[in-house]
């Protein structure tokens, strides 16, 4: 078993498990139709159904076996205003896939960016990832844009790749290795 030193803190920010508590937050952004616009099979979720996401983020605090999902609560003073995951797809290659959700009120402030960072400092770092990819939807231009500011490359377009919303819907692929990361570290170090 596998997972960070409780609280991560950044500047800004302070990454933690998900809690029953953080409920009213996560639905305070769940049940836009803004953010789950880009998400698969997604619609704006119910109370309830927040409920249950929270209810199963809630046991995402530790990487145990390939497969698992490590999801952590992005907090401000002003609450839970996002969430970013890293799941763990291989051990063999020591590979992750990185996710976020955040509310759209706190945007444009290099947050995202932030809370992102964090979780791969821990997985390349403590975790010791070789490789870290992540996927948006074709059109999804602020998700590219975050994968981009992360120094994540883009490797591949994959067109008309999957059913979204009843149409072919165009894939982005970004990756970032261990070393590449520890390049950026560095040069954001001074």
């Amino acid at each position: 078993m596998s997972q960070p030193t409780y609280p991560i803190r950044t500047p800004r920010l302070t990454l933690r498990p998900v809690t029953l508590d953080d409920l009213d937050d996560v639905y305070a952004f769940q049940s836009r139709p803004d953010v789950v616009r880009w998400m698969l099979g997604a619609g704006p979720r119910t109370r309830e159904q927040s409920l249950s996401s929270v209810t199963a983020m809630a046991g995402e605090d530790a990487l145990r076996a390939v497969g698992d999902c490590l999801t952590l609560a992005v907090t401000t003073d002003a609450g839970v205003i996002g969430t970013v995951e890293l799941v763990w797809r291989s051990d063999v290659d020591r590979t992750a896939e990185l996710g976020y959700v955040f509310h759209p009120d706190h945007g444009g402030r290099g947050l995202a960016t932030e809370a992102a960072a964090a979780v791969l400092d821990w997985g390349f770092g403590e975790f010791g990832l070789h490789r870290v990819f992540a996927r948006c939807h074709g059109r999804n231009e602020a998700s590219a844009r975050l994968m981009g500011r992360l120094g994540m490359r883009q490797e591949a377009h994959h067109v008309e790749s999957y059913l979204f919303g009843g149409e072919w819907a165009d894939q982005l692929v970004f990756a970032v290795l261990d070393r590449e990361w520890r390049v950026r570290a560095a040069v954001a170090a001074g």
